[in-house]
């Protein structure tokens, strides 16, 4: 079933965690937070202007162990109501003065994503216009004429019935391989801007780059091209055209404002206090560097200025080394939801392999029937593939429900490599199969290592 994307308006919190029911197994106290969150945002937007203002977003820092749907509750929330979203490694952030990506980045990124999605919900709903001129456009190509607004309007029946069947034609596939020359914009970037783009100068790389595209306008180049590739091109330089690029901003500028989430993730490779040496130097800095984002302030973008106040952060984090508590006092105090995501048990192994609309057994099935072959699993056949991911995961690091994407490659692997020469197969997997290809492997400690 595809997702649709549901106005925020629309969804209560049993509403939300049902849809998150459909991709995550267990976890249900993280799904009822995200949803009490997100509900939130909705509820904020009723009350009187006055105290809009001083509604806060209740952000949530999930603690639990690797591979248990941290993340994958945080993207699917986001992807419910159609926000801007951006997930982003705490790790990859130093404290200001070293080299490293600046914390002020996370919200340039999260407006990029937001221009991005509400420019492609324009284009789309300019999509039908836009088509229509490119069609003529390629349409004057192909008859070799001026377009519209050059050309006498007293038409011959001849020529407008040969373009009619041009039409038709083009519209059907016909014409796709017919070659024709088109002027496009040329995209390709000047080699000294992208070197201010790199690490600690994002700011100036877009400064610089919009400064430069201001000087020197994009120019054009003319490409030989079939008519079907003509038309996607001119779709999309029509559509750019149609859309109105400051009201884009401006509703981009306001989602993220009002409604968009950050989810940080590996939140605890930066807690703790100063090191004398190594690569914990800049920990509580960092720490120091998130907390007026985090708290409310106002990021410059290329964009313009952006609000911080009520953004939703979601911070997560495995905590095995540290504990929140090792967090700088204000960073926790930016976070008075707390929830503890449980450890993956076998019965939750065997769920995630069949239950959620995207399982991994759905996938593998579809992807081999591309080559008609049909693979099947038996009861006790995805039993026995729950009990090696449990005890892989005893006898090596625990990576939760990633170890089934490991079982699973190399239980495939051989079906995989002969799908193209075995078309019309059929393999059943169950318990005795699945334990001969992967029982020896999992015993084997050393072996494991490698193979799973």
């Amino acid at each position: 079933m595809a997702e649709i994307p549901l106005g925020e308006a629309a969804l209560t919190p049993r509403e939300i965690v049902a849809y998150l029911d459909r991709f995550i197994v267990g976890q249900k106290d993280a799904k009822k937070a995200v949803a009490i969150a997100l509900r939130n945002r909705w509820r904020r937007k009723m009350v009187p202007d006055h105290l809009q203002e001083e509604i806060l977003p209740k952000n949530i820092i999930m603690i639990g162990p690797t591979g248990v749907g941290k993340t994958e509750i945080a993207r699917r929330l986001a992807r419910l109501a159609s926000l801007p979203f951006l997930k982003i490694e705490a790790s990859k952030f130093t404290e200001v003065g070293y080299v490293g990506r600046d914390v002020d980045s996370i919200i340039r990124d999260l407006m990029e994503t937001a221009v991005g999605m509400v420019r492609k919900e324009e284009e789309e709903r300019v999509a039908a216009r836009a088509l229509e001129n490119a069609t003529n456009k390629v349409l004057d190509l192909l008859t070799r004429r001026p377009t519209f607004e050059e050309v006498d309007p007293v038409e011959t029946d001849g020529t407008s019935r040969r373009r009619q069947k041009l039409r038709q034609q083009l519209e059907a596939g016909l014409l796709d391989n017919q070659e024709v020359t088109i002027s496009v914009q040329d995209k390709a970037f000047h080699p000294m801007i992208e070197i201010f783009g790199s690490q600690g100068m994002e700011q100036m790389g877009v400064n610089l780059r919009d400064m430069m595209g201001n000087m020197f306008p994009a120019k054009r180049k003319e490409r030989k091209v079939s008519a079907r590739e003509a038309l996607r091109l001119l779709e999309q330089e029509e559509a750019a055209g149609m859309v109105d690029s400051d009201k884009v901003t401006e509703e981009a500028r306001r989602r993220v404002e009002q409604s968009g989430i950050v989810f940080l993730d590996e939140i605890d490779k930066i807690a703790g206090r100063e090191s004398a040496h190594g690569p914990d130097v800049s920990r509580e800095g960092v720490q120091r560097d998130l907390l007026p984002i985090i708290e409310g302030t106002t990021v410059s973008t290329k964009y313009g200025p952006i609000r911080t106040d009520h953004i939703l952060f979601i911070a997560s984090g495995a905590f095995h080394v540290s504990k929140p508590s090792d967090l700088i006092p204000e960073l926790q105090g930016r976070f008075p939801i707390r929830v503890e995501l449980e450890a993956l048990s076998r019965n939750d192994f065997r769920r995630i392999l069949v239950e959620p609309e995207n399982s991994l057994i759905r996938q593998y099935t579809a992807l081999l029937k591309t080559e008609q072959v049909q693979i099947e699993f038996s009861d006790d056949g995805i039993d026995a593939i729950a009990e090696l991911a449990v005890l892989a995961n005893e006898r090596l690091e625990n990576i939760g429900a990633r170890r089934l994407y490991t079982i699973l490659e190399k239980l495939l692997e051989e079906i995989s490599f002969d799908a193209p020469d075995i078309a019309g197969g059929r393999m059943l997997f169950t318990r005795d199969e699945v334990m001969r290809r992967l029982g020896p492997l999992v015993q084997d400690q050393d072996m494991s290592k490698y193979v799973l």
